[in-house]
């Protein structure tokens, strides 16, 4: 890794070709995390008075991959096209300790996640109390416990310099001194091997919960004749899809500087590094992806609020119209995006002059577009809100049958 005074250890050791390849991954997975942890942020943003004590850590691992892809991908996929460092040692320096800090601020997120999980799953007595409190306090000391590893190579306990292919930089892992090396041991045991293995324990310790709550429900329905209820696991399985996501991406670039120090550096070749550094770079995108597609809070949320804003903006633009805030003639819902999509222009009316009364639209509407008619088997009184000139209350009655299966869930 060289003297960083050296300029020699600022050009790349890989060709021109190989950093065309890796500049280009470089852009697209800094493109990628850049709009998801952006619109993960957004939707924490607009939920921020419903977010759970838990959901904070998911929310400061957003921040974290938000805040590495800003300071370190524009550096090194500049560099990669240029097939040589283009800064100096005082960038080349920030970069590594930014990358350290948002790096361990993401691993301390996801362990103080997993064992809050564990306390709320194992001994809900004690997890029942934990609250935003709490959840701040641990928010601080993951910051403290990142900042501490991340300035230690700045008081010089370890150093910062470039790594092995030259364009990007990283913690020396051939160590120079006694401290050097303790450094790196402190590293690799309190920052990557500690912090797993706890990770591993809580969600090992909350399966073991979950199945031995099943396996007594189990024997209690078949005691009573009754059906088992389902407990849900799907918050359990985005966490751990998350850490494994993690775990996979950070992991060659232990095991790699693990051999840089325990063997000789110059061993290592440079085009590991750079594929682990990828891989290492490519954990920014695992958080927004799960949580944003499968995270049921997060999606439902997105789905409901922001679907409507997409129909309008590129579905209902034609001039001369405006997007039907319920359903619509078409549309079962303005929240199913594809489905407004399919359906345009019936999802658009033509807007109301001001001053004309408001006219009274159909209450329910079948998929193929059909009003429902009466007759059915089963109604239900409901209260709809008549909109003239003032507001009042009025009842309708409509066929169960008649209402789309979500609308009818929530009457019936």
């Amino acid at each position: 890794m060289g003297n960083a005074s050296n300029t020699s250890v600022f050009t790349s050791t890989l060709s021109e070709r190989e950093d065309l390849i890796f500049g280009t991954l470089y852009l697209v997975f800094g493109i990628m995390s850049l709009s998801g942890n952006s619109l993960l942020l957004l939707v924490a943003h607009q939920k921020r008075s419903l977010l759970k004590p838990a959901e904070l850590f998911i929310v400061n691992l957003a921040i974290s991959d938000l805040s590495m892809t800003v300071t370190l991908f524009p550096l090194a996929t500049s560099s990669f096209f240029a097939h040589r460092w283009l800064f100096d040692q005082a960038v080349c320096t920030l970069y590594a300790f930014c990358g350290v800090l948002f790096g361990l601020s993401s691993l301390a997120s996801l362990t103080v996640l997993s064992t809050v999980c564990c306390l709320k799953v194992c001994y809900p007595a004690y997890g029942s109390r934990f609250s935003h409190g709490h959840a701040m306090g641990l928010l601080l000391a993951v910051w403290a416990y990142a900042l501490a590893f991340a300035t230690a190579p700045l008081a010089r306990w370890g150093s910062y310099g470039p790594e092995p292919y030259g364009t990007a930089c990283c913690v020396t892992w051939e160590p120079s001194s006694r401290e050097a090396t303790l450094y790196i041991l402190a590293l690799l045991i309190c920052c990557y091997l500690l912090p797993c293995l706890l990770i591993l324990a809580s969600y090992a310790l909350i399966l073991w919960t979950v199945w031995a709550s099943r396996r007594a429900l189990r024997r209690h329905s078949a005691a009573g004749g009754s059906r088992c209820p389902h407990l849900p696991l799907l918050p359990l399985q985005l966490s751990i899809t998350v850490f494994l996501g993690f775990l996979a991406a950070w992991t060659p670039y232990a095991v790699l500087a693990l051999w840089a120090l325990l063997g000789d550096a110059s061993q290592v070749p440079a085009l590991a590094f750079v594929l682990s550094a990828v891989f290492a770079k490519s954990s920014t995108l695992y958080n927004p992806l799960v949580c944003l597609l499968l995270k049921p809070t997060f999606h439902r949320f997105l789905s409901r609020d922001r679907a409507p804003l997409l129909c309008t903006l590129l579905c209902c633009g034609c001039r001369g119209t405006a997007l039907q805030p319920g359903p619509a003639r078409g549309c079962r819902s303005c929240s199913d995006v594809p489905e407004c999509f399919s359906a345009c222009p019936r999802c658009c009316t033509a807007p109301r002059l001001p001053g004309s009364p408001a006219q009274r639209g159909a209450l329910a509407v079948l998929a193929g577009g059909a009003a429902g008619q009466p007759g059915l088997r089963s109604a239900v009184q409901v209260m709809v809100l008549l909109t003239r000139r003032w507001s009042g209350m009025g009842t309708a009655s409509v066929a169960g049958e008649a209402l789309p299966s979500a609308m009818a869930k929530d009457l019936l």
